[in-house]
């Protein structure tokens, strides 16, 4: 569905116990089958370091059955993650898909199991939003399923619980631009749509960087002035954002406070980024936790200069890699 600009979630900290289902409730989804597009995402922007995130044009296809036998899961991924992803119940797609149904159905009965198929578009380990958009794409796939009585601020809640934090899940999920945060015990999301014409070229390494990792690189304090940095910029990218003023993501993507150390763990990144804003980037920026660089450029511009720029860069620092131009995405996911 379709967001309004400045539309505002609400996430309430704690998820109710599942329903207790009427006998043989599940029983109405066997049989059923669902495909769901479901998107990429960009999160921190730069300056905004785990609360702001872009939905991307960039789509896993999901396709998801409820069969009856012995409850297990027979799972196909081709593309991206091909040969890597487990089809059992720690996967982040069948979380999503199973805790939805649940909070409609009640609990699973151990004879229901799943048959899914996946076709990947989304780099796993790249800083894409990869196992957001699997948690996501359960969640939408079950929400249907169990009848769609879940509105969106429950399905922010299930996604957040599900990936530990909101940015990547939010943006996924409403599409655009989101603004998220944990606001003591509850998290707010803002959306805007991004603008027509407006481009995302990404350079996406063949190495992959994990998260986990690239968080532990991180000091716990940093210094007031770098802070305080950051918070300016955010504060005028946001506003710019809102107000249509997308010059100003040129200010929001020059961080402070977490590139600088992860530059460390990932050396070839300021020469990328520097690089794509050098050729006309309207902006650029290690999406997530890395290692894809994105550099925005603004509609009616050519991206051909950046692309070139990302790919001169990459050779100078033997750090082979692709480019795709994506554009924003103002929905999330999208059943077929």
């Amino acid at each position: 569905m379709h967001q309004p600009i400045g539309t505002h979630h609400r996430i309430v900290p704690a998820v109710p116990p599942p329903p207790v289902g009427e006998p043989g409730a599940w029983d109405s989804i066997l049989g059923r089958r669902l495909v769901v597009d479901v998107p990429a995402s960009t999160a921190n922007l730069g300056a905004g370091y785990d609360c702001l995130g872009l939905a991307l044009e960039l789509l896993n296809r999901v396709t998801v059955e409820a069969v009856d036998g012995d409850g297990s899961i027979e799972m196909t991924v081709t593309g991206e993650g091909a040969g890597e992803l487990g089809g059992d119940r720690d996967n982040r797609l069948i979380r999503g898909l199973e805790l939805a149904v649940a909070a409609q159905l009640g609990p699973r009965p151990a004879v229901i199991g799943w048959r899914v198929t996946m076709h990947n578009r989304i780099p796993l380990s790249r800083g894409l939003g990869s196992s957001s958009a699997a948690a996501v794409g359960g969640l939408w796939a079950g929400n249907a399923l169990g009848g769609g009585t879940l509105g969106m601020d429950v399905l922010l809640r299930l996604a957040t619980d599900i990936e530990g934090h909101p940015d990547n899940a939010s943006a996924v999920l409403l599409g655009g631009f989101v603004v998220s945060a944990h606001l003591g015990q509850r998290v707010e999301a803002v959306r805007f749509d991004a603008p027509e014409g407006l481009r995302a070229v990404l350079f996406i390494p063949e190495r992959r960087l994990a998260t986990a990792d690239m968080r532990r690189v991180l000091p716990a304090e940093v210094p007031l002035r770098d802070a305080v940095s950051n918070m300016s910029r955010i504060a005028i990218g946001v506003a710019g954002i809102a107000s249509g003023r997308w010059d100003l993501l040129a200010d929001l993507t020059i961080d402070r406070i977490h590139e600088p150390y992860r530059s460390v763990a990932y050396p070839q990144l300021p020469r990328l980024t520097g690089a794509a804003r050098a050729a006309g980037a309207l902006g650029a920026f290690l999406s997530g936790a890395g290692s894809t660089v994105l550099a925005f450029v603004a509609p009616g511009a050519d991206s051909a200069p950046v692309e070139e720029a990302f790919v001169a860069a990459a050779r100078e620092v033997l750090l082979p890699g692709r480019i795709e131009v994506v554009t924003p995405r103002n929905i999330g996911p999208v059943i077929l």
